[in-house]
């Protein structure tokens, strides 16, 4: 058998080969005929192809922890339809590339929606980047100045989703928002964003200070576009609300 397990390493069936021993050994007890101790085989390792193909785009899509739908309480976020999300799953979106906006106060689940479905495509095939918008626009600044920004933004052209996390936490100054608005246009119906703010369309200007450059991106976002906004207080501090200062405002519900 160690010959044959050999050769099944040197054809690159490392999963064939680890179900190998098991599957003789239920062979013979169960008097499988040829037809299905090869089937069985090879469904040993196509599965375990699949799992491999699976952990090595979650890592590829660098998230920071990888999150769930089943994970995530619809109960306690009522405003988000758990219907609309399932069918968000399905990854339709991707295959028409259309994007997905989350839009809410800090705290209210938009990360973990946004990483979910990113972690349903990744279980789908698809290739993602998870990247922070502070990030993002660092990456494309320092390609700038090392002359190398048309490569960065092939590179932004290639996953399949593209996430985009926290946009509008920290103001972008004028060029890093034309890098900004360089990514958006070129994925313009040519490949997927899920993008997630704090800050409603209203405050764009703000985010990018130019209310001109605000509008071309959110034409261009929201012309192919789920836009879910979820309301209510930060799941981070509910329940503790006793222990937080006076002297901290309290977080604003976006409209």
């Amino acid at each position: 058998m160690k010959a044959l397990e050999h050769h099944l390493r040197q054809l690159r069936l490392p999963h064939l080969a680890a179900a190998l021993p098991r599957a003789l050994e239920q062979a013979a007890s169960e008097g499988w005929s040829h037809e299905q101790f090869l089937s069985t085989l090879l469904e040993q390792e196509a599965f375990g192809r699949e799992q491999s193909g699976i952990q090595m785009r979650l890592k590829q899509a660098r998230f920071p922890a990888i999150k769930t739908l089943e994970d995530f309480n619809f109960t306690l976020q009522a405003s988000v339809k758990k219907t609309l999300l399932l069918h968000l799953a399905s990854n339709r979106y991707i295959e028409a590339r259309e994007n997905v906006i989350f839009l809410g106060p800090p705290g209210t689940g938009k990360t973990h929606l946004g990483i979910a479905l990113g972690v349903k495509a990744c279980q789908a095939g698809y290739h993602v980047r998870f990247c922070s918008a502070v990030d993002l626009v660092q990456e494309l600044v320092e390609a700038q100045r090392t002359r190398t920004l048309n490569a960065a933004l092939a590179r932004l052209d290639k996953p399949a989703l593209l996430i985009c996390d926290e946009l509008g936490y920290i103001p972008l100054e004028q060029d890093a928002a034309s890098l900004f608005f360089q990514v958006v246009s070129r994925r313009y119906e040519r490949g997927s964003l899920i993008l997630t703010s704090n800050r409603p369309f209203g405050s764009w200007g703000m985010i990018f200070g130019d209310t001109t450059a605000a509008a071309a991106i959110i034409d261009r976002l929201i012309h192919h576009a789920e836009i879910i906004a979820l309301k209510g207080s930060s799941y981070r501090t509910r329940g503790k609300e006793q222990a937080i200062p006076s002297t901290v405002p309290p977080v604003q519900e976006t409209h």
